[in-house]
């Protein structure tokens, strides 16, 4: 039975740890390769024996001779014709035997209670937030306060997959390194979700998906909508018989066309297993908790108080019984916390890597001729791109000759931009030197702004406005229906 338990807890840690991920060689995985020696030596030899010292105490050379000697007691009795359960001797060694600690069922059930903890809030790759009072009922954080806003993930940030498409590659078993890249990836940004019916898909592809650089194979994927309307699986399917079959790739088929069978799935390949993960990888939100150490430290007495320590049977008990509840508490505690210790180490390494601020790459400005010096209007009339976005906006090829202007012309000249001074620049159109020199010739210029434009997701959006317009913001729509045609939209007040 403890075995049992341990293995069950052992194989839930290994997915915790990704320990299957091993031959993975690109971003957090390589911070749990370097932590793989550690954690496996711990699960394989450090698990079990920290809980046997921590139930040491508990020891007692005295249950095995108590067993002998009720062993021999029912026997005599039953060659007696005697119900053994009614002797005195066989009911004083069943009162010994239950003050004597079992120490196989104790680590058992501390087994049990530590795989029951973590597998309650882990859930395809992430730690949910849900406490639970007792089965099928959830509680929630609450300090008193008159309303309480909570929702399921609220101590943590969500994570759009977007950010992670570039890059996957993995080690075959010989050494050899296989990337996936991506030739074009159209996603969806800032949280949006795909209209209904187009869907991305990973698609092998089709110009040229395979090609060996520098002893790696690089195999390439387009992420589109699929104009077949394919599941993901079936796609996957395809791009795997698609390369174990190429001629090209035979030196490599041997290695990724090796087995890696799972229940469902006798046959399944080293590549598929990759692709499969590669795909999923990039479909399934994620979150990242922001203090997953004290989450997971405060929900595991929470645990405690309400699944392993029951204060009436405390109060009923024998000292010894009493005894043998602490030090359960005692090794369940030990052991969760090195596991929440090595979880919230890797958990906050990714924390640092979302919350560290991210390049501004461009900035424009765009801004109407009349704010502008004279001795920039020479330079603009000469730049084609700005005046062809002019007519696309403006239509200004119609304007004719008249009293108040000249006309239209090619290239524009420099009395045409002063007689429509309201024309609004934009700096993308120009070069560095020209937008230093605009600048410069502005005073107050965050005073001049009255409108701002940020192409960014929407956390490290809100989080470069903070310094600028912290107490200045009395109302923010967020999340406007994108998906939706622009018709209006019923709401219903009840």
């Amino acid at each position: 039975m403890s075995e049992s338990n341990l293995s069950k807890f052992k194989k839930l840690l290994a997915e915790l740890f990704m320990l299957d991920q091993a031959d993975l060689d690109f971003g957090i995985y390589r911070i749990m390769n370097a932590k793989r020696d550690e954690i496996t030596r711990f699960l394989d030899n450090d698990l079990l024996p920290q809980v046997r010292q921590s139930l040491a105490q508990l020891e007692s050379g005295d249950r095995a001779q108590i067993e002998s000697e009720l062993a021999k007691a029912i026997e005599q009795a039953k060659e007696l014709g005697v119900d053994a359960e009614t002797t005195e001797k066989v009911k004083r060694l069943r009162e010994q035997l239950s003050a004597t600690a079992d120490i196989e069922a104790i680590e058992s059930e501390v087994f049990s209670h530590l795989y029951e903890f973590f597998r309650r809030y882990y859930s395809d790759g992430d730690f949910l937030s849900l406490r639970r009072y007792k089965a099928g009922v959830y509680a929630i954080p609450y300090e008193g306060e008159e309303v309480k806003l909570h929702w399921a993930n609220s101590d943590q940030y969500y994570i759009k997959t977007s950010e992670n498409f570039r890059d996957y590659a993995f080690k075959l078993a010989d050494g050899r390194r296989v990337h996936f890249k991506l030739a074009d990836a159209d996603t969806e940004t800032n949280n949006n979700k795909a209209a209904n019916g187009n869907e991305r898909r990973f698609i092998l592809n089709q110009g040229k998906p395979v090609e060996e650089q520098d002893g790696e194979l690089i195999i390439t994927f387009e992420y589109r909508p699929d104009t077949e309307k394919r599941k993901q699986a079936q796609l996957n399917t395809e791009a795997v018989d698609s390369i174990l079959s190429a001629e090209e790739l035979i030196k490599w088929t041997a290695a990724l066309g090796a087995k890696l069978p799972t229940e469902k799935n006798k046959d399944r390949t080293v590549l598929e297993k990759h692709l499969t993960d590669y795909s999923a990888k990039n479909t399934f939100d994620y979150f990242i908790h922001k203090d997953l150490g004290g989450f997971l430290r405060r929900e595991l007495d929470f645990y405690i108080k309400n699944e392993v320590m029951y204060l009436d049977d405390i109060e009923s008990d024998t000292a010894p019984r009493v005894e043998q509840y602490i030090a359960k508490i005692k090794a369940m505690r030990r052991i969760a916390h090195k596991v929440i210790d090595f979880l919230a180490h890797l958990e906050d390494f990714q924390k640092k890597l979302w919350l560290k601020k991210k390049f501004i790459v461009e900035t424009n400005y765009c801004i109407t001729l009349d704010r502008l010096p004279d001795d920039l209007y020479p330079e603009i009339v000469t730049n084609a791109a700005q005046r062809e976005e002019w007519v696309r906006l403006f239509a200004i090829d119609e304007i004719a000759k008249d009293l108040h202007g000249p006309e239209y012309s090619v290239p524009l000249t420099v009395e045409f931009l002063k007689a429509n001074s309201f024309l609004l620049l934009d700096t993308k159109y120009f070069d560095a030197k020209f937008k230093d020199k605009l600048l410069t010739g502005l005073s107050d210029l965050d005073e001049q702004i009255d409108g701002l434009l940020i192409h960014s997701e929407n956390f490290q959006a809100i989080n470069l406005l903070q310094s600028r317009y912290m107490g200045q913001v009395k109302c923010i729509y967020i999340d406007p229906p994108y998906n939706t045609s622009a018709t209006p939209i019923p709401v219903s007040y009840t």
